[in-house]
């Protein structure tokens, strides 16, 4: 019944008077590939936040730490 409907919806418009060519499928391995790929670059992307936040942390105890003494860190050779 649908073929039928297929079949005359292709006649009667001209649709598609050549078959379709069905893309290739894609191998497990490569789809596996492709998925990790895509999972190392999320988890760099988060890598890369967590690195900044931790930088930032330490930063900011450093800076909690001369407050809370009341003096600048001279360990580090920095001036504030």
């Amino acid at each position: 019944m649908i073929s039928a409907w297929r079949q005359q919806r292709t006649t009667a418009r001209g649709w598609r008077s050549r078959p379709r060519r069905a893309l290739p499928r894609a191998d497990p391995r490569e789809r596996e590939i492709a998925r990790l790929e895509r999972e190392i670059a999320r988890l760099r992307g988060e890598l890369g936040k967590a690195r900044t936040v931790i930088e930032v942390q330490e930063k900011l105890s450093a800076l909690l730490d001369q407050f809370a003494t009341g003096s600048p860190d001279t360990s580090t050779g920095e001036k504030a």
